[in-house]
């Protein structure tokens, strides 16, 4: 055994009395019990809970929305039991350049036809290109113009139309170029005093408020705005349907969205789908989202039907089956319930 230092065996019983007061490892580190909240405290914490799950406000409407169907294909608006359901609105997108080949006249003259045989109001949404090597090229303001005529006076009858699809979406020109979609919207307006022009379908993505403010610099605050909220609608979601109404100032019109039944394509977005949820969400569309505002003036439901089981993409309310969906029943119940007694 090793003797120990004088000096430690003086200072050995201080230190045995400093180890006994200090408080342990454990306690230094403990956690004291809160106190326990009082019932005012606990009552409020539940009122503040309670609002963070909150539903969106939604307003009373003094007149009904206008129901319209979005479908590229002429033969629904010969359908009767479309012509049953009484709607008198439909959209239709077209190439800024179609007058320009036979097979696009075609296409449209079918479908206007069709329209107009139908009683049925067009809402035409200009685009893109489908010529090959030419889908990337955007046209100056006076092109644009110059084919906007031309198209009034082939159709002098149509009198509501967009400025450009779904103008927002990364993979269009127009999304780096809200200034030159501004301009066509402008010598749009100066072109035809009378139509019903909007500045441009917007896609429920997070480029749309950001995009919209650069819109307005140059074009000013539209009277009329398109929204294609598939995303949001299939989610039962509204914030994004609220951001455009908070950036904007005139109508929204839903002119494409509706309930999805299947996706087969490529995309990243994971959306739910299948008959029973289009239902769903058709029904959302027309009772929750527009009850937002009563600035939501129409809803064109994309699409009519679909003709194929491999079809890219599917919200149709007829299948190609022929058979009639849940989501039918719903718009129709939906269109009973909007007209007046």
């Amino acid at each position: 055994m090793i003797p120990l230092p004088r000096r430690f065996l003086l200072l050995f019983p201080v230190l045995l009395a400093l180890a006994l007061l200090a408080p342990t490892p454990a306690l230094t580190h403990a956690k004291t019990a809160p106190p326990k909240a009082s019932k005012q405290q606990a009552k409020a914490k539940g009122k503040n809970k309670n609002k963070n799950k909150a539903k969106p406000k939604t307003v009373k409407r003094t007149k009904p929305v206008l129901i319209g169907i979005a479908d590229q294909k002429s033969s629904f608006l010969a359908d009767p039991v479309f012509l049953g359901l009484g709607v008198r609105y439909a959209r239709v997108a077209v190439a800024w350049d179609a007058l320009h080949t036979d097979w696009q006249v075609d296409e449209l003259e079918r479908w206007m036809s069709n329209a107009r045989a139908a009683g049925v109001q067009p809402l035409v949404t200009f685009d893109r290109s489908r010529l090959e090597g030419r889908g990337r090229i955007l046209p100056t303001p006076a092109q644009f113009v110059a084919e906007f005529r031309a198209f009034r006076a082939r159709y002098p009858w149509v009198r509501d139309y967009s400025a450009w699809n779904e103008a927002n979406f990364p993979g269009q020109e127009t999304y780096r170029h809200p200034d030159l979609v501004a301009r066509y919207y402008k010598a749009m307006r100066r072109a035809c005093a009378t139509c019903r022009v909007l500045g441009a379908d917007l896609l429920d993505i997070p480029s749309m408020t950001k995009w919209v403010k650069k819109f307005v610099k140059i074009g000013g605050q539209p009277r009329y705005w398109g929204l294609h909220n598939y995303v949001t609608a299939n989610r039962f979601q509204t914030a994004r349907t609220q951001e455009l109404l908070n950036v904007s100032k005139g109508e929204i019109w839903l002119t494409e969205t509706g309930g999805l039944v299947a996706r087969r394509n490529k995309s990243l977005i994971k959306l739910p789908q299948g008959p029973a949820h289009a239902a769903k969400v058709t029904r959302f569309i027309l009772r929750d989202l527009v009850a937002l505002s009563p600035r939501i003036t129409r809803v064109y439901l994309y699409q009519w039907n679909t003709d194929s089981h491999t079809a890219s993409w599917d919200s149709g309310f007829v299948g190609p089956d022929e058979r009639a969906r849940p989501s039918l029943d719903v718009l129709e119940q939906e269109l009973l319930a909007s007209r007046p007694r």
